[in-house]
């Protein structure tokens, strides 16, 4: 069979490990293809300083584009470089021209993956982004093919690698927020700017593409609501163990027949839940079928390696493609295909609730009558820690609406004995949809 020539954009962290999985793993991987397989061109900003990537062949590395668009020979592009653009105008071209693409880049999938496919299927190519989820976890083609006889009805992830390794941090050392955020910056988990990680953001994106997919309809990351985890408190952590749950920064994506609903927050999780048990950088995606039933992946989710895995495993999916002539045959996104989002009032929800009040009498009827009044029902309620003038009160209610609680909490504030409103979470498993 004829060779198969890639080009690839960006030789960073991901780029360089797809380089160096290539090469390590070339002898079976060409077995597997049964033609040789090699990448011709690397697109970088600045051409110099790649000497040590010890290249055992002839790598062009160039700064301009055109010289991997207008290179016949190169017939998958796979972009590892980031960000929305340029990298959206290079798929676009690349795509027009005819040649595949392989993508790793969450941002611009989630934003702008409809377009991309059908540009691909126009041009009788394929556009994949296995990578641009949960790094080396194979989800998005199992979601595709493997899963794809089932009604998908539930999807919640653990999709961020730098909060579970923070709450992880919080959990097992009693460290506080700022320390684990701090080793993690250390260990190249955070960035210098962990926003979009601790935000939720990353994880939205993340979320958004997932359910694209095991829905079947168009999310974009604007379709997920959002929280982070800044807020979470050693205190939250310690309760959580006692009351046996971790808290875990969730993306959760359901689908009833009132619609969609997408969102990623911090949530109490049962000890005795799968998610539990991940634990530091690593990610898992939980999946509900209606005949598979509950099915997770677990792996690393991000890093070089991990990532060029799923990068690879592409193109070699594609290479395949390309030898039996069935490129642009999956429009696994489709424009035009809205998804059809239900009233947050369906998506009922168990809550946790860390205040401090005044010590004084009557002020647990008086915070009682606050939930009442929206029909939210107390399930337990804790009173801890005596502090001369103040207590702190914790209590966890009954699966109730988004209106519901945010009336609830209105109320909370403005009553004179309720001194903070500390901490409020949802708690995954406990939900007036579908007990599990």
């Amino acid at each position: 069979m004829e060779s198969i020539y890639i080009g690839i954009l960006g030789l960073g962290t991901v780029g360089s490990g797809v380089l160096n999985t290539l090469e390590k793993n070339r002898a079976i991987i060409e077995e597997d293809l049964g033609s040789p397989i090699r990448i011709k061109r690397a697109l970088v900003k600045n051409v110099n300083g790649y000497g040590h990537l010890n290249i055992p062949y002839d790598l062009t590395i160039t700064d301009d584009i055109n010289d991997i668009l207008d290179d016949p020979d190169i017939s998958i592009v796979v972009e590892v470089m980031g960000g929305i653009h340029p990298a959206k105008e290079f798929i676009l071209e690349a795509l027009r021209r005819g040649k595949s693409v392989v993508s790793a880049n969450k941002d611009l999938v989630s934003l702008h993956g409809p377009e991309i496919v059908k540009t691909a299927v126009e041009n009788a190519a394929d556009f994949m982004c296995e990578a641009s989820v949960g790094g080396g976890i194979p989800i998005l083609l199992p979601l595709q093919k493997s899963l794809k006889a089932n009604q998908i009805t539930e999807i919640v992830g653990i999709i961020n690698g730098t909060t579970n390794y923070i709450l992880t941090e919080m959990t097992e050392k009693n460290m506080s927020y700022r320390d684990a955020l701090t080793n993690a910056q250390k260990l190249g988990f955070a960035e210098a700017d962990p926003t979009a990680d601790v935000g939720g953001f990353d994880a939205a994106r993340k979320i958004a593409i997932l359910s694209s997919i095991g829905f079947r309809a168009n999310v974009t990351s604007d379709d997920v609501s959002v929280e982070g985890i800044e807020a979470i408190d050693s205190k939250d952590i310690q309760f959580a163990k006692e009351f046996g749950y971790v808290i875990k920064l969730l993306a959760v994506a359901r689908q009833q027949p009132e619609g969609i609903a997408a969102a990623v927050y911090p949530a109490f999780v049962p000890q005795d839940h799968p998610l539990a048990a991940v634990r530091g950088a690593y990610n898992a995606v939980y999946i509900v079928g209606n005949a598979v039933d509950d099915i997770m992946f677990y792996g690393k989710g991000a890093g070089s390696y991990p990532t060029a895995s799923a990068v690879l495993g592409d193109v070699l999916e594609i290479a395949a493609h390309l030898h039996h002539h069935t490129t642009g045959k999956n429009a696994w996104l489709k424009e035009n295909n809205p998804a059809q989002f239900m009233d947050p009032n369906f998506v009922l929800s168990s809550y946790y609730f860390r205040l401090i009040v005044d010590n004084a009498p009557g002020v647990l009827s008086e915070i009682s009558q606050c939930f009442a009044q929206d029909g939210v029902s107390i399930k337990t309620m804790w009173q801890r820690g005596n502090l001369e003038e103040t207590a702190e009160i914790v209590m966890v209610v009954y699966p109730a609406g988004d209106t519901a609680i945010q009336n609830v909490r209105a109320r909370l504030q403005n009553l004179n004995c309720v001194r903070e409103i500390a901490n409020v979470l949802r708690v995954l498993g406990e939900s007036g949809n579908d007990e599990r």
